[in-house]
């Protein structure tokens, strides 16, 4: 009886020892699970390799245009003409040698009106260009100017002489420059007749306008 109990502890106290060996062993499948989660790589953070892009400067998109500088303002011309073209009298050179038919053109605008402003010879001075170019009266400023009975101050086919050291003359030269490139609009552009306004030809005339002491027609 005593043997058998023997035997039965001793398988018990074996089967002990088996069961406490085994339960503190991690199981296969758990090592294998172990392995790859210690030697797997870890997963790269798709945004950590991306470069870093700064915050935009809402003063770079939205730049303020440097206030205007009160000396580089542009005086308004237009406002007042008459001044513009004494400007532009004043920057052509009335030095500068003049060909025969600019001296005609110049020659008319000084005898017809250098007592008027300059508006008043401007005019003179496109009723010549337009004749000019009109295909109805010779087709140069001196043939114009020196047409029988046109200009009064034009006599035996000559022009008086000009004390061409003036300032009256040097203004002509100046309006015949401007009449000629047409740098500066006529207010009675295109008018081909002009007669002094203490004067009534009665001519049957489309009139353009007076100016100064001229009256202009077309």
């Amino acid at each position: 009886m005593s043997r058998k109990l023997n035997l039965a502890s001793t398988v018990a106290v074996a089967s002990l020892f088996v069961f406490t060996l085994v339960s503190s062993e991690p199981t296969s499948a758990a090592k294998a699970q172990d392995v790859t989660a210690q030697d797997a790589p870890i997963a790269a953070d798709p945004a950590a390799d991306l470069p870093v892009q700064p915050l935009p400067n809402p003063d770079s998109e939205f730049q303020q245009a440097p206030e205007a500088d009160a000396n580089d303002a542009t005086p308004d011309v237009a406002q007042d003409p008459a001044a513009s073209l004494q400007q532009l009298v004043a920057r052509q050179a009335s030095n500068a040698p003049l060909s025969r038919e600019l001296n005609c053109l110049a020659g008319a605008i000084y005898f017809e009106s250098k007592s008027e402003p300059l508006l008043g010879q401007l005019a003179v001075g496109r009723v010549i260009v337009a004749r000019s170019r009109s295909g109805r009266f010779p087709n140069s400023y001196c043939g114009v100017v020196y047409q029988p009975s046109q200009f009064s101050f034009v006599r035996g086919g000559t022009m008086p002489s000009i004390p061409k050291a003036s300032q009256d003359w040097k203004e002509a030269v100046a309006v015949a420059q401007i009449a000629h490139e047409g740098s500066w609009k006529s207010p009675v552009e295109g008018a081909m007749f002009f007669h002094a306004a203490r004067v009534s030809p009665n001519w049957r005339l489309a009139r353009v306008g007076k100016l100064g002491n001229h009256v202009f027609y077309r």
